[in-house]
Formats: structure tokens, sequence, C-alpha cells
């Protein structure tokens, strides 16, 4: 980062005083091999690897990359991390204060230093979804013509924030949600090492677990939940940092709760039978807990869906699209705001007409086929498409129900064993209410007889 009196006295300060700089800033990796996660965006020869200076360049330089992810995945580390490794000059500037005037500063600045004294820049720009089209224009003749290689960071779909000339001449770098094993292995780390906690104490794994749920995949709320957490343990002369401490820092009850164990499976019972049972207070309360341990949105957006056909069906043909909709958005937002989408549709299929004919229809079809009771196809029913189906009799006298005055053709379209079989009872329930009156009429004048 380029020099200043304040930025190094800065850095003088927290080598003397680590506990003056947050937790999150102190652990900041030093290296690309201290980062956790984004293992993809670390292989050798890959751009952040090439824009600290390893490996052989030859006659291809940096590319300029824009960094893509959640908050807390670590696109301001890279950033810094490169910083420390590069002998490049390094300039950072965020766009919630930077202007198109600093940032022609930036680049004259950055044509003196390569003219003078052959010295590249990296330009390190934060939050550029924040940039005007105005603003983000004026990068363009620098990235261009290198004059400076660019590293912006985005929380939004750069597709939607970034200008297309500035994507052309960038590579898009897109950082994936940490994982808990990642944002474990950095607390432990913080636990152990010097510029973090130093082993003054420990953390039970029932505390561990409360932290990775709080978190949620963001790297730097566990560390100053871990630090908040660890200040209060040390208050109290404990040497542990207890789910009682951490409880009561964090103002957050520890959900008991094990997305691999019987509690996942529990409550997702509970969630779906409550909705089939229209309770949708309890539906509220089982789908909070599960938003609360950190249940991944998609697996109970995929529960909703399967209850919107399983439990409502027909009753109410609305559900299963207002289902699908609660997926689609969920696996696009994320959490917090997926708690709201689920919400929508819990409450809407809770309290939507219930009816399993849906379910029943199809189980009891698939059971007949299963013991054998099928047949051949009906003739008339068979494919005529081809040459030499008239002569099978494939096709023939088949009648061509829009022909007829009531759109309904009275012939027989199951096989022999199954011409009377009847597999669906549609309750009056909601909207099922025309389908009973639907299948009455229909199979009256299908001639079917009762079965």
């Amino acid at each position: 980062m380029e020099a200043d009196l304040f930025t190094a006295a800065a850095e003088e300060r927290q080598e003397k005083d680590p506990a003056g700089s947050p937790l999150a800033a102190r652990m900041r990796p030093r290296t690309l091999d201290e980062v956790v996660g984004q293992r993809h965006l670390l292989k050798p020869g890959s751009p952040l690897r090439r824009l600290v200076g390893e490996g052989d360049r030859g006659p291809a330089g940096p590319s300029s990359v824009i960094l893509w992810g959640p908050p807390g995945t670590g696109k301001t580390t890279l950033a810094h991390v490169v910083s420390r490794a590069t002998d490049q000059r390094f300039v950072e500037l965020s766009a919630i204060s930077a202007g198109v005037k600093e940032v022609r500063a930036v680049i004259d600045g950055a044509r003196r230093a390569t003219g003078g004294f052959g010295k590249e820049t990296v330009l390190f720009l934060d939050e550029i979804h924040r940039f005007s089209k105005a603003q983000q224009d004026s990068l363009l003749p620098a990235v261009e013509n290198r004059w400076v290689t660019l590293i912006a960071a985005t929380t939004e779909n750069p597709y939607f924030s970034v200008i297309s000339p500035l994507l052309s001449r960038s590579l898009l770098l897109t950082l994936e949600p940490l994982t808990d094993d990642d944002v474990r292995a950095l607390v432990r780390r913080s636990l152990t090492d010097e510029r973090g906690l130093g082993g003054a104490l420990t953390l039970p794994e029932e505390a561990e677990e409360h932290i990775l749920r709080v978190a949620g995949g963001d790297a730097r709320r566990a560390l100053t939940v871990l630090e908040a957490a660890a200040g209060a343990a040390l208050d109290k002369g404990e040497s542990e940092i207890g789910l009682t401490t951490l409880e009561e820092t964090v103002d957050r009850a520890a959900v008991k709760y094990d997305r691999d164990g019987d509690q996942h499976y529990d409550v997702a019972s509970a969630l779906i039978k409550s909705i089939r049972g229209s309770d949708v207070d309890a539906a509220l309360h089982y789908l909070a807990r599960m938003i609360e341990a950190g249940e991944d949105p998609r697996f109970i957006a995929r529960r909703l869906m399967i209850s919107a056909s399983e439990d409502i069906g027909v009753a109410d043909p609305g559900a299963l699209p207002i289902a699908v909709a609660a997926a689609q958005a969920v696996a696009m937002i994320g959490f917090p705001e997926a708690s709201l989408t689920l919400s929508h549709a819990t409450i809407a299929l809770a309290l939507a007409p219930k009816s399993n004919s849906a379910t029943t229809a199809i189980q009891e079809a698939m059971a007949d086929v299963r013991k054998g009771h099928a047949g051949p196809v009906p003739p008339h029913l068979r494919d005529g498409h081809y040459k030499s189906a008239k002569k099978l009799g494939h096709a023939q006298g088949y009648v061509y129900p829009h022909n007829q005055p009531e759109g309904i053709a009275a012939q027989q379209y199951a096989p022999d064993a199954l011409k009377d079989r009847e597999y669906y009872t549609p309750t009056r329930h909601g909207a099922e209410a025309w389908y009973a009156d639907a299948v009455e009429w229909t199979r009256k004048h299908l001639g079917r007889k009762r079965s």
C-alpha cells in the first residue's frame, strides 16, 4: 500500500500493541497460502498468484481482476495479501469516499511512476458497484493501457453494477461462500496464533459450533464474535470461552440443532407436519429454528416444494408455483433476506386448503404398474406416424376429441386390464372442488363404469 506518515505510524502501533487493532485485522493473512477457502482462485498460475509476482511472467503482464462475492469471503483480504507480497506500487481507494478526482490523481501518479521509476501500480478499489458509470469510465484508459492493474471488489452482481467495457478488460473472479470448515480453521488459528489470542483461552466444541452458526459463513463476523466473547471470558477470569458466556456476549441463544443428525430431520419433519396440519404459528416456529441454526435455505425450500404437491396439490394449484419461486429466490439472495421469502412461502402453504389426492393417485398407479397390471397400449392409441403403421392397425379408429361437440371422445384410453380403474379421488377442499366436478363429468362422458 502506498505509504504515508499516518499509515506507517498505524502499522508501527499495531506491531507494538496488537490488541489495539480488531482481531479480524490482526489475523488478516500475510500470504496467499494463509488464506482460508477460495482454493479455486489460488492455484499455481492463477491471476492472483501472478499479481503477487509468483512464476515467470514472460511477455504476459498481470491482468486486472474484479472480485465478486458475499461479505466476509475474503475480497479485501486478498487485496491486502497482494499489497504485502508485491514489489509493485500499491494504492487503495474506497468507492464510498473516492471520486473521479481521486481516481485521476492515482492514474497520474501511476503514469509518473511507470515512466520515471519503471514501477507498476496496483490499484485496489473497494465496493466498485458504488461508482457511477462516469466514475467507472474514468478507469478505462488506465486499465486498457495497463498504467494500473486494477483489483476491484464488489458484493453485487458485476454484470449489473459494473460497466461492460471495464468487465471486458478485466477477469471476473467469483468468491464462494466460506464453508463451516473454512471458518472453523480460521477461528482455531486465531485462538492459538500470537497475532490472535495466543493460546490464552480454549473454546469448547459446542461454543465453536455456536460461533459458526452466528457467523453464517462470514469470517469477519466469526472473529468479531470470538474477540468479544474472549474479552468477556477474560473479564470473568475464565480459562475457556464457555457457551453461556458466548450466548451472553452475542445476545443470541444457541439453538440445539445438529445439521447432520436427528435434530435436522426432526425439526424439518415438524415443519412439514405443521404445514400439513395448517398450524401456521407452529410452522413459523420450526422455520425460525432452522434459520437460526444456520440451516441451508435451499434445503428448506426443497422441503416446501415437496409439501406443496404432497399435501396441498390441486386444492390450491398456486401453492407449487409459490414454493418454486421461493426456491429460486433463496438460491439468488441467501440469508438473511431469504428468511423473508421462506416465511412468505411457509405462511401461504400452511394456510392453503389441503389435499393429498395427487399423492395417493400416483402411488396407486405406480403400485399397479409394479404388480404387472399394465398390458399393451390399445391399438387406436399407438403411434401411427411411420410407414406400415396402418398395416399393423396402429392409430386406426382413433377419435380426435377436438372434433367432438363437447371436446371429449368416449373411447378406451387405458389398457384392457385397467380400463375401469380410478386412481384420482378428489376432495372438495378449495380449488379441488372444481376438479371433483370435472372428473365426475368427464368419467360420465367417457362411458366409464365405476370400479
